[in-house]
């Protein structure tokens, strides 16, 4: 997108004064004139939607070009123009973008009205883009995005950037010591890995945020074998991976100052004669023994090994894990909002900042010492599920023991990573490129401190 220079167009969004997402279209105009009511409550999210039912309208009459007034959405300062460029770039994304990695709409786009800069624009850009491009791993079939290919698409999105970009294959793992990895990894023919993006903005500055995020490509459950059904979503286990991926990509582009790493886990959960068997017992990077009681709790397994790497050889001060972890977050809280779990109220002050900027919408879960009873193993320092219920509290608990005391987020993104019709304007079926916006607003209000 970029400003209007007078050139023609076909379409002319303007946001107006009333009923929230009341939607006009006066075809006879020329160009085509769309107004959508903004509502009483001008929030970050009522701006994405906003924008994203004007795009919608726009393509909606077949409009290969369209105008947008960012007046309104400059209302709520810079916060405003991101949420305005995702709401078109989300809302006029198509499932079909996947395959062909395409991450601007079909419609060129320009913006006009007072009080944005174009710096303001070009960073709304490219965090929006960036979003998409998570949307396209996310929605990519398993079998074209294996663990290998999916470190390949990462190291991709960093290309050019002031990104360092690590990938390490199965038998550096082994010689590393990534055994809960390898444990769920080995059972597939296409061999796991871990990527590692480091990007170093503040090179003065001690701190380092740690973002890790789940990778798993394609998930059976292994031996506790998902219902069919249960399974066809599961190309997009690696939604953590991806939004991690993207959000430091897009703060590298941005130039902020702040030092983040990004730590993904690959693999695949398949069934072989190599596959962990729920009562093994293993030792994961941290030294930790885990019970597995349920293979199907896999994505705990790698996420341990990784945010150990994340603190032992990244160095991060500050960690936060985003996975498609537990059925039981998506039982309570549906597409709508993503489970947090933490151990220091401070950084979940700083995450709630962010997701006032950002419009996602997360929920905090009970980190109450009873619950460590339900993880407690007779034979190993942890098990991987747990004893009675609970299940999404249980899984973040799991990986708080692996923290290290550091100040630590987990969330669990499981419902709001996708969904076959969309609960918001700026969102389509598919994937919706969950956290990635939230992430990239926490780091860059850490950078701005």
């Amino acid at each position: 997108m970029k400003r209007w220079n007078q050139e023609p167009v076909q379409a002319v969004v303007r946001p107006v004064a009333g009923k929230y997402l009341q939607t006009r279209v006066y075809p006879d105009r020329t160009p085509v004139e769309i107004t959508v009511g903004v509502g009483e409550d001008w929030t970050p999210l009522a701006c994405k939607e906003v924008y994203g039912k004007a795009v919608k309208a726009a393509l909606e009459q077949e409009a290969e070009s369209c105008l947008f007034d960012l007046t309104e959405a400059a209302k709520l300062r810079s916060i405003g123009i991101y949420a305005a460029l995702e709401g078109i770039c989300g809302g006029a994304y198509k499932l079909k973008y996947a395959l062909s990695g395409r991450c601007e709409p079909e419609l060129t786009c320009y913006a006009c009205g007072e009080g944005w800069e174009d710096a303001d624009l070009e960073k709304a850009e490219t965090l929006a883009r960036r979003i998409l491009q998570a949307r396209n791993l996310i929605n990519c079939p398993p079998n074209l995005l294996t663990p290998t290919k999916f470190a390949e698409a990462l190291r991709d999105m960093a290309r050019g950037l002031p990104v360092e970009v690590e990938i390490y294959d199965r038998a550096q793992l082994e010689q590393l010591g990534l055994n809960a990895l390898l444990a769920v990894g080995t059972a597939s023919g296409n061999d796991p890995c871990l990527t590692v993006l480091r990007y170093t903005g503040a090179p003065d500055s001690s701190e380092r945020l740690g973002y890790v995020g789940k990778g798993v490509t394609c998930d059976t459950g292994g031996y506790c074998l998902k219902p069919g059904k249960s399974m066809e979503g599961m190309k997009g286990d690696m939604a953590g991976g991806a939004a991690v991926a993207a959000a430091v990509c897009a703060l590298a582009e941005n130039g902020v100052r702040v030092n983040v790493t990004a730590v993904i886990p690959a693999c695949e959960n398949r069934i072989s004669n190599l596959s962990l068997l729920p009562g093994d017992v293993i030792t994961g990077l941290s030294g930790q023994t885990i019970e597995v009681l349920n293979t199907d709790a896999e994505g705990r397994l790698i996420l341990s090994d990784a945010l150990t790497w994340a603190i032992r050889q990244e160095h991060a001060t500050r960690l936060v894990d985003v996975a498609t972890l537990t059925g039981a977050i998506y039982a309570m809280l549906g597409h709508v909002a993503a489970g947090v779990m933490t151990n220091d109220d401070s950084w979940y002050a700083c995450l709630m900042d962010a997701a006032e900027e950002s419009g996602e919408r997360f929920w905090k879960m009970p980190a109450f010492p009873e619950y460590e009873k339900l993880i407690e193993s007779d034979l190993a320092d942890v098990r991987n599920t747990s004893k009675d219920g609970c299940g999404a509290i249980t899984a973040g608990l799991f990986l708080k023991r692996f923290v290290e005391e550091r100040p630590w987020l987990h969330l669990d993104i499981a419902g709001a990573a996708d969904s076959k019709s969309p609960v918001w304007q700026h969102q389509v079926g598919g994937a919706h490129g969950t956290a990635v916006s939230t992430l990239y607003h926490l780091g860059k209000n850490m950078g701005d401190t």
